[in-house]
């Protein structure tokens, strides 16, 4: 039927084939007869809810007209918002995204629209209609590009924020792209953009840079809540407490030191989120924050005294953490990697932990966990296990964590861990079970496939 040139023959033609008069087709399709008349006629343009009754009156599918829509009664008519912001919404709804990016990019010929289209992508973000409003800001990022503009940046932020997944490939793009719009952001955004960053670098290991960014969020933030402090007003609007970016950025940094090796940093960190004495007057929400610090802070006083090899307070710790049960998947994977450095013999609390060795969300006392860090900490967990049971001569299952991590590693497309796991594979392979080397062929055959081992032939 899309062979005619426009909706009103499209229209006359459905008419004249089933031979039903106007009056007949405006009880159907609930549209005025006149002004089914009129726009047979070309009289006057269709709005949208009347395309949406016709279309539905000639038992077509939703949005069947909305490629002819566009060129007919959006732009060559005298400019209107009001019919293309309801069309955008539509096109949103129906999933229509090919309509959606071509009447915005048509749209944006004339800059006349910027603001209401910026407007209708933070409605679609809000409402969780990412992927419309993915394409309302890259557009509007391009066109913007040589502005130096906050909406820029927020559209730029926008895009980091609905760009991330488990894929570290993606992500590190998604982090390049936004990093160098992050002062130009208001600052109302600016501490959770940082915290975002921070989530991210975290995963990719980057910790030099997850370090920087954890102190610029700890100097922005206690800037603002000295500000606080001194006028009892707060200057920015932050989907936290102020002392919340602060206390993470501790933690963060106590994370790195450990990282590096510097256990004893890493515990003056701890202290500061752990016993923080420079927070004044906390009200209700910021004691919600505080407990929960302090109860991480309790864990990581015992962790990096266990890393820096005080042993003795293993039990200790493990009975801490224990108390805890959302915990103890991120303590048994430090507790893991500890023993290899160390060469621990914790049997005893692997077994006593097992039904922790699983992916799954994880809460604390004030929301849950990111996605991707939990993800990438199940990974590293599964092969430090299969280090562990192969220094204890346990191949087949150490193999088998390792072959666990590999799968977890490609569907995080995490290139050192993939290459990690192939190393420690190949060099017990002649240890492994034959169903272990049959689960560890069918991965090599998707490793194959990705480009970043396109050059390299597979042994």
């Amino acid at each position: 039927m899309q062979s005619t040139t426009t909706i009103r023959e499209q229209l006359d033609l459905y008419l004249r084939e089933h031979h039903m008069t106007i009056n007949r087709f405006a009880d159907i399709s609930k549209v005025n007869s006149g002004t089914l008349s009129n726009i047979i006629n070309g009289n006057r343009p269709i709005s949208m809810q009347q395309l949406d009754r016709i279309t539905a009156g000639m038992k077509l599918s939703e949005g069947y007209f909305y490629e002819i829509y566009i060129e007919e009664c959006i732009f060559h008519v005298v400019p209107n918002w009001r019919r293309l912001g309801v069309f955008l919404q539509r096109c949103a709804e129906l999933n229509k995204l090919k309509c959606l990016e071509q009447a915005v990019n048509l749209s944006l010929d004339s800059n006349s629209y910027i603001t209401q289209l910026f407007d209708t992508a933070e409605g679609f973000y809000k409402d969780g209609k990412d992927e419309a409003a993915i394409l309302i800001y890259k557009c509007l990022a391009e066109i913007e590009r040589y502005q130096h503009s906050e909406r820029l940046a927020l559209c730029q932020y926008r895009l980091f924020t609905l760009r991330l997944s488990n894929d570290l490939d993606s992500n590190l793009l998604a982090v390049v792209q936004f990093e160098p719009f992050i002062d130009r952001l208001d600052e109302d955004y600016q501490l959770d953009a940082l915290g975002n960053l921070i989530n991210v670098n975290l995963t990719l290991n980057s910790w030099e840079k997850v370090d920087e960014l954890a102190e610029k969020m700890i100097n922005k933030a206690m800037v603002q809540y000295r500000l606080y402090l001194k006028t009892n007003k707060n200057n920015i609007n932050t989907k936290r407490p102020l002392i919340v970016y602060i206390l993470y950025g501790y933690l963060i940094r106590s994370k790195v030191s450990s990282e590096f090796g510097d256990y004893i940093k890493a515990l003056e960190y701890v202290e500061l989120y752990f016993n923080p004495i420079w927070i004044v007057n906390p009200n209700n929400d910021e004691l919600l924050y505080i407990r929960q610090y302090n109860e991480w802070g309790k864990l990581n006083l015992y962790l990096y005294q266990l890393m820096s090899g005080n042993v003795e307070v293993l039990d200790d710790y493990i009975e801490c953490v224990a108390a805890v049960d959302d915990e103890i998947f991120q303590a048994l994977c430090d507790i893991v990697i500890t023993a290899n450095k160390q060469k621990l013999d914790i049997d005893h609390i692997i077994e006593r932990f097992s039904e922790h060795i699983v992916y799954r969300e994880f809460r604390n006392l004030t929301g849950k966990y990111n996605n991707q860090v939990i993800l990438n900490r199940y990974t590293r967990l599964l092969v430090e296990l299969g280090i562990y049971y192969i220094h204890s001569k346990n191949y087949d299952r150490g193999l088998s964590y390792i072959v666990d991590s590999m799968s977890s590693s490609l569907r995080i497309k995490s290139d050192k861990g993939i290459l990690r796991c192939m190393g420690l594979f190949e060099q017990f392979r002649h240890q492994a079970s034959e169903e272990t080397k049959e689960r560890y062929a069918e991965l090599m055959s998707q490793v194959q496939k990705l480009s970043v081992f396109a050059w390299s032939p597979i042994v």
